[in-house]
């Protein structure tokens, strides 16, 4: 860790300017934080956090739709645990299973899968969350409800594809970024090819890193390395794990049940392709196509940042409602939900 440390501060003298760089993976987020990784560093390179945290980047309406989907008649609602704690608009998926609704929280598809399987008198719906790291296993889950002609087991899909957002960040001119620290986990599956916009047509450095200490350092130093001789482009820190190619296999049957589509992200917007749907030979196990879903009128709750904290603009302290009426325990913005929240990640390493 030390000469990582010693090497960012001699390049950090040669760079008379601010440099912003921005981590998209919730996990980096909350490394950062744990490590104390921005008090190592020198003043003048900062770094800011993305939207790397599916949970978070989950808008309010969706959460309301899911609301209504499970207090409707013989329906059993799967989700993972972070999800039950987001708020929506009145209350969260914990609210309503205490008020009644058959909520059953899950650590996989598949163990939504087998609730259907024990369940054929009820539709069961997983509320499926996630980037590319996880989209594939709800694919090979719909191979298996194909393969094992379940026909009560749906999903609602609310994917999202990190490259797309990229995009966004990298044109909010506000950011000023000057390079990514690229998500570890997500590069696995798709590898550097998606991402090479960013250094071709944007010229922004970019590194694929691990998550440890020392990980996170070296990709700093790497940035810092090609903003100084003006080489932007993909670098692979994390190399015992991402491969240039990433995972052909799993993105071919990822994309042989998804197509991409526009999809809404808290505090983004809609971004263009960003999302994932099920292809049509497959929509029969949509919920969307089960389910009439009425108009929701949503609301985010009021005074919380939880989107400029999502873009990079705001640090969760500048919430007003950060440490005072949103914390962990009674979390007023999904950030604050997620482990890999920032506000999560702040509120427990950060404060002091």
């Amino acid at each position: 860790m030390k000469e990582f440390i010693e090497a960012i501060e001699k390049l950090s003298k040669k760079i008379e300017k601010q440099v912003n760089l921005m981590e998209v993976c919730g996990t980096h987020t909350v490394s950062i934080f744990r490590h104390g990784i921005r008090s190592l560093i020198p003043s003048n390179i900062r770094l800011l956090s993305g939207p790397g945290c599916p949970v978070c980047v989950t808008p309010i309406e969706d959460i309301d739709r899911m609301l209504y989907i499970a207090k409707q008649p013989d329906v059993i609602l799967t989700t993972f645990g972070d999800m039950m704690r987001v708020p929506g608009s009145d209350g969260s998926l914990y609210k309503a299973k205490a008020e009644g609704a058959n909520i059953k929280m899950v650590y996989s598809p598949l163990d939504a899968l087998k609730i259907a399987h024990e369940n054929k008198n009820k539709k069961v719906v997983f509320f499926a969350v996630g980037f590319e790291t996880t989209a594939p296993l709800i694919a090979a889950t719909i191979a298996v409800a194909e393969d094992k002609k379940i026909e009560n087991f749906y999903i609602y899909s609310v994917h999202k594809l990190v490259p797309p957002a990229l995009e966004v960040l990298v044109n909010t001119e506000e950011l000023k970024l000057d390079g990514f620290i690229l998500p570890g986990h997500v590069s696995t599956i798709i590898g550097t090819k998606p991402y090479e916009f960013i250094s071709s047509k944007y010229k922004k450095a970019c590194v694929i890193t691990g998550f440890d200490a020392d990980d996170i350092l070296q990709a700093i130093l790497m940035l810092l390395n090609q903003i100084i001789n003006n080489e932007p482009k993909i670098e692979i820190q994390y190399k015992d794990a991402v491969k240039e190619e990433g995972n052909p296999k799993a993105v071919e049957f990822l994309y042989k049940y998804f197509k991409p589509v526009d999809s809404n992200w808290r505090g983004i917007g809609v971004i263009p392709k960003s999302g994932l749907k099920l292809r049509e030979e497959y929509s029969s196990y949509d919920v969307e196509k089960v389910f009439d879903i009425p108009p929701i009128q949503s609301k985010e709750p009021k005074g919380c940042q939880c989107g400029l904290v999502l873009r990079g603009v705001k640090i969760p302290p500048e919430c007003p409602l950060f440490a005072k009426i949103c914390t962990p325990e009674n979390p007023v913005g999904a950030c604050m939900v997620s482990s890999e929240g920032s506000c999560a990640a702040y509120y427990k390493y950060g404060r002091s």
